[in-house]
């Protein structure tokens, strides 16, 4: 049962994107590995300046962001990802806990909070509830696009009709 579950886990990770903003070359290393292991796309960058600029190259589902980076706070990050892509799904991961942190990250965008040293097991959980979420927003964003389009070309259909009884 335990393989069947992480056939489907992994099913459900195949394809979707990370991108990992710590300016600890170890932390980098370590997360990579786990996510890769796991069917993730990984993308690493050191400083805020990198993840604006790689995300602005291509969409990632999620990123990891360290609270402290060295040309600028988490926090700021967050806005600055919320703005370009408010999809993304946005974990602040911190060996600095505090209240007042962890208030501003959720306030600026954060879809989660996560402590160093983490625990892998709960970060993947985490990560992977919130695809989950960002799945089901994206197939009701589609469906509801359909239900328009649908919708709008049979108005212009009944339009078009009445027309050619006006004339």
């Amino acid at each position: 049962m335990q393989l069947k579950v992480n056939e489907e886990v992994k099913s459900l990770t195949q394809g979707a994107s990370v991108l990992i903003v710590d300016d600890d070359a170890g932390i980098r290393k370590t997360l990579s590995k786990i996510l890769e292991k796991e069917g993730y796309l990984v993308e690493t960058v050191e400083n805020g300046q990198q993840a604006i600029k790689a995300s602005n190259k291509r969409f990632f589902n999620v990123a990891l962001i360290d609270i402290r980076l060295p040309d600028m706070e988490g926090t700021k990050l967050l806005e600055r990802l919320k703005e370009h892509e408010p999809k993304m799904v946005k974990i602040i991961i911190t060996g600095y806990a505090s209240l007042q942190n962890a208030i501003e990250a959720v306030n600026k965008g954060a879809d989660g909070y996560v402590l160093k040293p983490f625990d892998a097991t709960e970060l993947l959980a985490m990560i992977e509830k919130h695809l989950e979420k960002q799945r089901e927003s994206m197939k009701y964003g589609e469906k509801k696009v359909t239900e328009f389009i649908e919708t709008r070309v049979k108005q212009i259909e009944l339009e078009k009709q009445q027309k050619k009884r006006a004339r």
